[in-house]
């Protein structure tokens, strides 16, 4: 369920892109977006700090490629959006010394320190890989290619996921949720 509403916006932005154009799909994402964070706060009670810049950035980019007719700001929210979360990331961990990974998801799994080192190291990496390869796509490609990328483009996140579930399933004790 909880894995629904992490992707119906991308999937009406893509529906309504397909059937009108990128100025009534970006309207459509913002209004799912913001329809999906109402429903992460019922179900959760909260919206985790991600939750909150996710939508601030489509909100934003949003109503600046309504307003303006261009199609650039929504193409650069999710370069934006992951260069953030690489930056946010390597400055906790390089100059404040924190690992906001262990921060955010402590509570819920108990991991030594040096998988959750390595763990902030890689999604380092990934956001920035991540950040590189939309800004490649937004500023060489189509509107059309892009549109493509960001549905198609998913399997990088589920890759990720699916990737980092195994590699921490082999830290967890056998009372532990898995991931």
């Amino acid at each position: 369920m909880k894995i629904l509403i992490d992707f119906f916006p991308i999937l009406l932005f893509f529906g309504a892109y397909k059937h009108y154009d990128i100025y009534v799909g970006t309207g459509v994402l913002m209004a799912a977006t913001v329809l999906q964070m109402g429903l992460i706060y019922k179900i959760d009670s909260r919206l985790t700090a991600m939750h909150k810049i996710t939508l601030a950035l489509v909100l934003i980019f949003g109503a600046l490629t309504l307003l303006l007719h261009d199609d650039r700001f929504i193409k650069w929210k999710p370069t934006v959006l992951y260069a953030a979360m690489a930056i946010g990331l390597a400055v906790a961990l390089w100059i404040y010394k924190k690992n906001f990974l262990k921060l955010m998801l402590g509570s819920q799994l108990d991991l030594p320190d040096p998988v959750w080192q390595r763990l902030n190291m890689i999604w380092i990496v990934y956001s920035a890989f991540m950040s590189l390869i939309n800004a490649y796509v937004a500023a060489y490609f189509s509107t059309e290619a892009w549109v493509n990328f960001k549905l198609w483009g998913y399997a990088f996140p589920l890759v990720f996921l699916i990737g980092q579930g195994f590699y921490i399933a082999r830290y967890l004790k056998p009372d532990q949720p898995k991931a």
